[in-house]
């Protein structure tokens, strides 16, 4: 039998303590404008090519946050994303690795990453 599951990923859940300020947060982190309306009172889709990212704050719980990368966002200048992420004054956890990827936490703890593709 043929599986009807696809190969594809559909989107990641990050879970948030507070929808509007991730909301607020992430669409500024990523340069976009938060106009989008939030579902169900707990999910906001980000804008994003390729594998949704979807925050939902009704998934959260204090200290299950992501300890590790679940996905990374791609960048093609890894230096310019270091140091713009250093200038909005978000967590980097991690110096450039092997000049290729950096780790930082979101404001909830998530730990993510950035990587130049």
């Amino acid at each position: 039998m043929k599986s009807p599951i696809q190969r594809k990923a559909g989107a990641i859940f990050i879970p948030v303590k507070n929808i509007e300020k991730a909301r607020d947060w992430y669409c500024d982190l990523l340069g976009i404008s938060p106009n989008l309306d939030i579902q169900f009172g707990h999910l906001y889709i980000l804008p994003v090519e390729n594998v949704g990212v979807i925050l939902d704050s009704k998934i959260y719980e204090e200290g299950k946050t992501f300890a590790t990368p679940a996905f990374h966002f791609n960048t093609k200048d890894i230096h310019a994303s270091y140091e713009y992420m250093n200038s909005k004054g978000v967590e980097v956890v991690t110096p450039i690795q092997h000049d290729h990827f950096f780790t930082f936490k979101d404001p909830d703890g998530n730990l993510l990453m950035v990587c130049e593709c």
